[in-house]
């Protein structure tokens, strides 16, 4: 990546492993000053050791999102550190896989309130900023689940699924302020530590599908957004066709992924009920990388995919347009 981003501001929520530790890693490199926001301290120190050895400016901030008056806190502080905020990115994620009766409620409720109200609380706090600077991009990490929806994780699809409809109305609000930015993310599966992190209460081990992106093509995506934003940035999938499947044929994709799902719960090692790191962090680094893709497979899972997207939304589609006709 050839930017030059010395000087830009840059806040991330999320930024001790994952998407956010390597969103962070990039924003080092490429000169901007950072502040990384978490719950595990571990983690973060970790990512800023890794920021600082690359000669980078970053600071860390230990906090829960799920926290209001932290969240404020923190866009006060990374206010008066940086001198302003240039870009905010939202990026702090958690789920619990299960069928939505066996999952206890507490933890749907906990995935709500990190996936979206955090969100929502971040945005809330970093606006004014923003308006009084009249300037500033939010990125909001979304997923391609913010298009179809996973079974076995419904209350992570209901938080996707709002905040998609959350950033289309925020865009409209400041449409009179063109150098304010709501940028979304919308990355396919991503290889990184999360799946370790998950609740799980399916009765089998959690793993990966072995085609996932790397961490780094996802963080890039944001740095790009630094100095050319745009409404909605899809990572590892054809957003047109995602779209176009979604309005045509809303169900048939999650009902052939729950077929999938439970053939794999039946099948797949055993896995002890847990509820992750919902509730409380990790106690060592994790770092930005899950280590377990296959470059090669993900090319060729992700070129059937598009086949199979494509065909969904042409066969949904011509059942459209016959019933208009009839």
């Amino acid at each position: 990546m050839s930017q030059n981003l010395s000087g830009k501001r840059i806040v991330i929520t999320g930024g001790s492993s994952g998407i956010g530790a390597a969103t962070a890693i990039a924003f080092a490199r490429l000169g901007a000053h950072v502040v990384i926001a978490a719950r595990g301290a571990a983690g973060l120190d970790d990512i800023a050791r890794r920021c600082r050895e690359i000669g980078g400016s970053v600071e860390t901030r230990v906090l829960d999102v799920t926290d209001g008056a932290a969240v404020i806190a923190l866009a006060q502080d990374a206010q008066r550190l940086l001198g302003g905020i240039d870009l905010w990115f939202s990026c702090v994620g958690v789920g619990v896989v299960g069928k939505y009766p066996d999952t206890p409620f507490a933890d749907h409720q906990r995935v709500i309130e990190a996936n979206l109200i955090s969100h929502m609380q971040e945005a809330h706090a970093v606006l004014p900023i923003f308006l009084s600077q009249d300037e500033g991009t939010w990125v909001n990490m979304i997923s391609i689940g913010g298009f179809v929806a996973t079974p076995y994780a419904a209350a992570y699809s209901a938080s996707k699924f709002a905040l998609r409809g959350f950033s289309e109305a925020l865009r409209a609000e400041l449409s009179k302020r063109p150098n304010i930015h709501v940028c979304d993310v919308y990355p396919t599966f991503v290889d990184t530590p999360a799946v370790g992190h998950a609740g799980n209460y399916t009765g089998a081990k959690l793993s990966l599908p072995p085609g996932s992106l790397p961490p780094d093509k996802v963080a890039n995506a944001v740095v790009r957004l630094a100095t050319h934003p745009r409404n909605s940035t899809f990572v590892g999938a054809p957003g047109l066709v995602m779209k176009l499947a979604q309005f045509t044929a809303p169900n048939m994709g999650p009902s052939i992924m729950n077929g999938f799902l439970d053939s794999w719960s039946r099948k797949a090692e055993p896995g002890a009920d847990t509820e992750g790191s919902l509730f409380t962090p990790p106690a060592a680094p994790s770092g930005p990388d899950g280590h377990t893709r296959n470059a090669a497979l993900r090319r060729k899972l992700a070129s059937g995919a598009i086949g199979i997207l494509a065909a969904s939304a042409a066969i949904a589609g011509s059942l459209v347009i016959g019933r208009k006709r009839r």
